[in-house]
């Protein structure tokens, strides 16, 4: 059988909640165009309320679509819904764990929910992956948050699926066991695993994620590429140590100026009307001596805050 050139594919889909106590119809998602290719770690990024868990659930069969068409590795979720649940595993944002059990036994279960034979479980090879191995016959109460978090990793993929979702699978976590969890994403993504990630540090996106699609009001308002993405601002900063001691922010019009806490003054331009040599000429009009100086390119969050709460929220060069 051919691979699916999208390892998730939604068209035109929409989830509308009905009108409660006289209060109007929700629209959760207003005609959700996306395509996730196989083998990519898509990022898919947006405020709260903004419908990505909406989208997640449709996806995991927890919400039923009011209209469109899903499909998960070439299946799609109403005439193959069992093929398509069987082709994703996924990390919910809560820990659902039974603390009776021991990590051992909770993937041994999952795995046969999942129907994998006892032969074909990987059950040691996904505690070891993740850092469990000592902790396998404890039982689960006695976890760390961290270790709950990464056994539910563990959970999502026993019947070894195409697709992994993660859904803001690092809150709570501190960073050395979240930087562990990655590096075993990235693995799996290196094997050929797909992973969809929903998460708040946008850091963490602008580092993993291939391609990034953020959405606002239940509609996806960008879907491109991480590093074309951050090319639509074209606002640079350049950031300058002063020789001397500033006290407040000089105006250097039509640049926007900030004094940094630690000294450093951020001048903020348009790179289509103004160049670096234009900034510090102002700068130096204006009596400024200059001992360092870099440039500063927008960033993920840039982006995030341009097109969610509009561009005037883009802050860069700010402090």
């Amino acid at each position: 059988m051919d691979l699916p050139e999208f390892a998730i594919e939604a068209r035109g889909l929409v989830k509308t909640y009905p009108s409660l106590r006289g209060a109007p119809a929700m629209h959760a998602l207003k005609g959700i165009d996306l395509k996730i290719p196989r083998g990519s770690i898509f990022g898919l990024l947006g405020p709260n309320g903004a419908g990505k868990s909406t989208f997640i659930n449709i996806l995991s069969g927890l919400t039923k679509k009011t209209s469109g068409t899903v499909s998960i590795w070439g299946r799609d979720i109403d005439t193959r819904a069992r093929d398509a649940r069987a082709a994703i595993g996924v990390v919910p944002q809560e820990i659902a764990a039974d603390v009776f059990f021991t990590p051992r036994e909770s993937l041994d279960v999952q795995a046969g929910m999942y129907g994998v034979p006892k032969k074909d479980r990987i059950t040691d090879q996904l505690l070891s992956a993740l850092g469990l191995a000592d902790k396998a016959n404890a039982y689960v109460r006695q976890l760390s948050g961290g270790m709950k978090r990464r056994l539910m990793v563990a959970k999502a993929m026993v019947h070894n699926p195409p697709v992994l979702i993660l859904d803001e699978p690092t809150a709570g976590v501190d960073v050395e066991l979240r930087r562990q969890l990655w590096d075993y994403v990235v693995g799996l993504n290196r094997l050929g695993v797909t992973i969809l990630l929903t998460t708040h540090y946008l850091e963490e996106a602008e580092e993993l994620c291939d391609i990034i699609g953020i959405v606002n009001h239940g509609e996806v308002v960008a879907c491109e590429p991480t590093s074309q993405m951050l090319k639509h601002l074209d606002s640079r900063a350049v950031v300058i140590t002063p020789g001397e001691s500033l006290t407040t922010a000089p105006a250097l019009p039509p640049f926007e100026t900030r004094l940094r806490p630690n000294g450093d003054l951020a001048i903020s331009f348009k790179t289509h009307e103004a160049s670096v040599e234009q900034v510090l000429s102002a700068a130096r009009d204006a009596g400024i001596h200059i001992r360092d100086l870099r440039t500063e390119e927008p960033d993920l969050e840039d982006v995030f805050l341009a097109l969610t709460y509009g561009a005037d929220a883009a802050r860069v060069g700010a402090p």
